[in-house]
């Protein structure tokens, strides 16, 4: 029994190695448009773990954060097309100002929960498509039009199983590394006191309220750090993509997010991987097999996937962990659950 433990540790350590090593392999096995299909995987991720801090940890529902993706999107865009920043210093620029934005947000928001907060949300996602193409606002947006970006070229130059370092190959180890440390960052956040005071006023808010947890700060703070998650997926999706326009930030992008979050797992770090796959790829898929009706088989799809996973795939991945794990002995310890799961 004593072996077991070191043995299980370095099985972790070794599957982590292998899919390390996958991922930086990866961009060299397809060509450029798959590789720019996994730069928008990343960034969904990144999204969607941020919707899952709000929704799945702290219990507050959004249908508008594709407004903060967007609000992202559009500061990387501008200070990179006006001012001539470099991409990799607009993300942290995109995360703060949506960070405040967020944080304002999260105040009128106190009084609002359930079905009313996701109106309330609902409304700023039908806004700031419609405020982006404000005439006054032109000069620096572009308007209908929106902004046309480069994209960015490595530093130097590599070769790997016949294929060049390109724009998309090095935007995607860029984008890997945010990921991992937004990733990193989570589960920092969320295995500790945080973590456990968040998922307190998710469940027993007046309890929470009673053992002394500040429930208008956490709200108001989870409700930034979500936005600034999004706001950091939204320049790295306009990097990606090289363009920004309004009508690329419709309602429908708020809603794939919250779909990502319940595909993935609520309250599952993980999950936002498997959220993110989804959304990038099955409507493609979904497309390829139907051109005449491409969303009712997505709507199949979707059915589907929650039929027979209703709890997500870090849902259904903790249920078949849960059946191989030999039951404990009497008054033995339950092991704690994890942020990480």
């Amino acid at each position: 029994m004593s072996d077991s433990a070191p043995s299980a540790r370095w099985l972790r350590w070794g599957g982590a190695a292998l899919v390390l090593a996958a991922l930086l392999v990866l961009p060299f096995l397809f060509k450029n448009y798959r590789v720019f299909q996994f730069n928008l995987v990343l960034a969904y991720a990144i999204a969607v773990l941020g919707l899952n801090i709000l929704t799945g940890f702290n219990g507050q529902i959004s249908l508008g954060h594709g407004a903060f993706y967007a609000i992202g999107a559009y500061t990387a865009a501008v200070l990179m097309d006006r001012l001539g920043w470099p991409f990799w210093a607009t993300l942290p620029v995109s995360g703060v100002v949506c960070f405040g934005l967020g944080f304002l947000m999260g105040f009128p928001a106190l009084r609002l929960s359930g079905h009313y907060l996701a109106l309330a949300t609902y409304a700023l996602g039908l806004a700031i498509p419609q405020l982006l193409k404000y005439r006054h606002l032109e000069g620096l947006t572009g308007g209908v039009q929106g902004i046309v970006l480069n994209k960015p070229e490595p530093p130097f130059a590599l070769q790997l199983f016949g294929q060049p370092l390109g724009g998309d190959r090095w935007l995607y180890y860029v984008s890997l590394a945010v990921a991992a440390l937004m990733f990193l960052l989570a589960w920092n956040l969320l295995r500790g006191r945080v973590g456990r005071a968040l998922v307190a006023i998710r469940d027993h808010p007046i309890a929470a309220a009673a053992m002394g947890i500040d429930l208008p700060m956490f709200k108001s703070l989870t409700f930034g750090v979500s936005a600034g998650y999004t706001g950091v997926a939204g320049a790295l999706g306009a990097v990606a993509v090289a363009f920004v326009s309004p009508d690329s930030f419709t309602i429908l992008l708020s809603i794939s997010l919250l779909v990502g979050v319940v595909v993935g797992g609520l309250a599952s770090i993980p999950g936002a991987i498997f959220g993110a796959i989804f959304i990038q790829f099955i409507p493609n898929l979904s497309d390829h097999l139907s051109k005449s009706a491409p969303w009712a088989l997505y709507g199949a799809f979707l059915i589907g996937f929650m039929y027979l996973m209703p709890a997500g795939v870090m849902g259904l991945a903790r249920k078949w962990r849960g059946r191989r794990q030999p039951p404990a002995a009497p008054g033995a310890a339950r092991p704690e659950v994890q942020a990480g799961d």
